[in-house]
């Protein structure tokens, strides 16, 4: 097994609500799946509701579950085994309509690991995490149950008008703490999380994402089926992410109108959401509608990056920010907001890309035109992508698994 950092076949469980919305905390733990699985462990992705963009994506060799988690509903007849006190503490996002419907799985993923006995249950976003410390109390079990963060939750909760979120920061407080181990996407998303936790500095492990795979070079060498980007022509500005107000994708469009002024240039942002018709408006506002594209999402965005004359990630607040690995893997010049947190961490503070303030479009304008002009050695972008592989990242969660089964084994 090349790269394991353990001899023993472990059975591993990934838990996740669901593989929707195209997300980058989706599609980390189903890369992280995939690693586990090519390293000769048995791996088990169990999914609140088997549905997403990412299902084409589902490996062979792991097996996928589905609980049918409906409702939040689902988990009071749990309730008597749970006991009051954790009941009332979720009982206002059990009973809204809009509540995580991935709690209602609870009951059905605590017979899963009471059946299944896995080694190790891995669990990824806000309430799968809470779901699953939830579903091994229930279960009688005492398998690790390994917490995963994937955003700067103190920034998600503050600029959240979600009821559910503004209920965070006391279930976070409350569950997380149970978690044999407690894993952060980036050192900035680490450090919040204790601070909402309420743990002691150094006690939430960073792992960086698993980024790039093997099958990414071969993707950015397809053509994108764009004239803006496959035929020669003014240069392309190029964004990707959701379309919702945490990209800050009106900054980006407010910066490419001012650099529009100076030289030719394009803009393309992949991605779909509620935003669409806002930053529409907004570029025919700025005069700039004709030289922007919205394709919404797109299967293959490495053949975008690899073909842009810059990429822009203008993000208010990120956990890590993906797609900005991605770029770099495919040798495009990158400009990001310096935003809480991963991009300065990804970019070294600037050496192998630029950083601008959040929300200042007249300097990501200027960055933008100093990339094109000045767009460095894509080969040194790529060396530094590299280091946030799949293999990297699977090995280290592998050597996490190993430190907690071999404390379990010693008690």
């Amino acid at each position: 097994m090349d790269g394991d950092t353990t001899r023993t076949a472990r059975h591993i469980a990934v838990f996740v609500r669901s593989l929707e919305g195209g997300g980058g905390a989706e599609r980390v733990m189903l890369n992280l799946a995939q690693g586990f699985a090519g390293r000769g462990h048995r791996v088990d992705l169990i999914m609140g509701r088997i549905s997403g963009r990412f299902l084409d994506n589902l490996p062979d060799n792991v097996r996928v579950i589905e609980l049918g988690s409906r409702s939040a509903l689902g988990v009071l007849p749990a309730w008597p085994r749970l006991g009051s006190a954790d009941m009332l503490a979720l009982l206002p996002l059990v009973l809204n309509p809009d509540g995580p419907r991935v709690l209602g799985a609870v009951p059905k993923l605590a017979r899963y690991l009471a059946s299944a006995r896995p080694d190790v249950l891995l669990c990824g976003l806000n309430y799968p995490n809470i779901a699953g410390l939830l579903a091994q109390r229930l279960a009688g079990a005492t398998l690790p149950v390994v917490i995963t963060v994937h955003n700067h939750l103190s920034t998600a909760i503050a600029q959240s008008g979600r009821p559910r979120m503004r209920a965070l920061p006391k279930l976070v407080a409350r569950f997380f703490p149970r978690a044999a181990a407690t894993v952060a996407v980036s050192q900035g998303v680490a450090d919040d999380a204790q601070r909402l936790m309420g743990a002691a500095p150094g006690s939430v492990v960073r792992i960086y994402n698993p980024v790039i795979g093997d099958e990414l070079s071969r993707s950015a060498a397809e053509a994108t089926g764009d004239a803006w980007l496959d035929d020669a022509g003014p240069p392309v500005v190029l964004g990707a992410g959701k379309l919702k107000p945490q990209k800050d994708f009106e900054t980006l469009l407010r910066a490419f109108a001012s650099l529009r002024k100076e030289r030719e240039a394009r803009l393309v942002i992949l991605g779909e959401g509620g935003e669409e018709p806002h930053l529409k408006a907004l570029a025919a506002e700025l005069g700039v509608a004709d030289d922007l594209r919205l394709p919404g999402f797109v299967d293959n965005p490495y053949a975008y990056m690899a073909r842009a004359g810059v990429f822009v990630l203008s993000s208010a607040w990120e956990g890590f920010g993906n797609v900005l690995v991605e770029a770099m893997a495919c040798g495009a010049p990158v400009v990001a907001t310096d935003c809480p947190s991963g991009p300065a961490e990804i970019l070294e503070s600037g050496r192998y890309g630029r950083l601008v303030p959040v929300g200042d479009a007249e300097a990501m304008s200027a960055a933008i035109a100093e990339s094109l002009d000045d767009p460095g050695d894509p080969e040194d972008r790529k060396k530094r992508a590299a280091e946030f592989s799949v293999g990297a990242s699977a090995d280290a969660y592998l050597a996490l698994f190993e430190r907690l089964l071999g404390a379990e084994a010693g008690r």
